[in-house]
């Protein structure tokens, strides 16, 4: 599907929130899924607008958060090196979990009103720091199906400036489809991370999958050393058939 694309402004707690939208460009009288789409610690950078296209292209309407707007003016992009990193970082350790949980209320409710959207069709992605907030998404009473690519704290509670965001004791809450993908060899969810998300899961009842590709932290950002083309294709088609199959979506090409 052709893209259209442009930048929206929401206000949550007195501070502009804004938001990258990339719908379908179509003029059929059609109502699509609404994702909310989380960013890495860098904002929406480059790599992050072409992943929110490359979605809405598959038949999704995608709406993307500055996640760090109470600190950062509109439009800011953080750099890939190390004081962007260190920036990033500490962006992430100045803001509670609260505040992060108030802007997914807020986008999921810019979705739900959004014209092309399918009020009963709402999911979330994200990646690295978004695949944590995509996994507090999910807990969400509205949310059917969240994607998770190598969500940092899971496992061990570590998420902005709450000492333990407690998102993994919340697992029962879920009552959409969850699927999580991590890289073998990402150091910031080691194997026994890993095992501790899956044994959690498991415990609460929560309707999952586990993927790992033989890949790095970061491997599906395509920029950078980290990146694996293969295993990034491979992982997003996971995301597609995971919110194909929960929203009863098709594809709209032709055969």
């Amino acid at each position: 599907m052709i893209v259209a694309t442009e930048f929206q402004e929401i206000t949550v707690d007195d501070s502009p929130l804004r938001l990258f939208v990339a719908a379908p460009k179509t003029e059929a009288a059609r109502k699509f899924p609404g994702i909310i789409f989380y960013s890495d610690i860098f904002q929406l950078t480059p790599p992050m607008l072409r992943a929110c296209v490359r979605l809405a292209g598959y038949g999704f309407v995608v709406a993307a958060p500055e996640i760090y707007h109470r600190l950062e003016t509109p439009g800011t992009v953080i750099a890939f090196d190390d004081a962007g990193r260190r920036r990033g970082l500490e962006d992430a350790n100045k803001t509670q979990v609260s505040e992060f949980d108030r802007d997914c209320r807020a986008v999921l409710d810019f979705l739900a009103q959004h014209p092309l959207v399918s009020l009963s069709k709402l999911g979330a992605a994200g990646f690295c720091i978004g695949g944590h907030l995509s996994f507090r998404a999910a807990l969400q009473p509205d949310l059917r199906a969240t994607v998770c690519f190598y969500g940092t704290g899971i496992h061990d509670g570590k998420l902005g400036k709450d000492e333990d965001a407690g998102s993994l004791q919340r697992a029962a809450e879920i009552k959409g489809e969850l699927l999580m993908i991590f890289g073998e060899s990402d150091p910031h969810v080691p194997k026994e991370g890993r095992e501790k998300i899956r044994a959690a899961l498991q415990q609460a009842g929560v309707k999952y999958r586990v993927k790992v590709y033989p890949a790095e932290h970061a491997f599906m950002r395509d920029e950078g050393p980290r990146y694996d083309p293969e295993c990034a294709d491979l992982a997003f088609a996971d995301m597609i058939h995971l919110f194909r199959s929960t929203f009863g979506e098709s594809s709209g090409t032709a055969a």
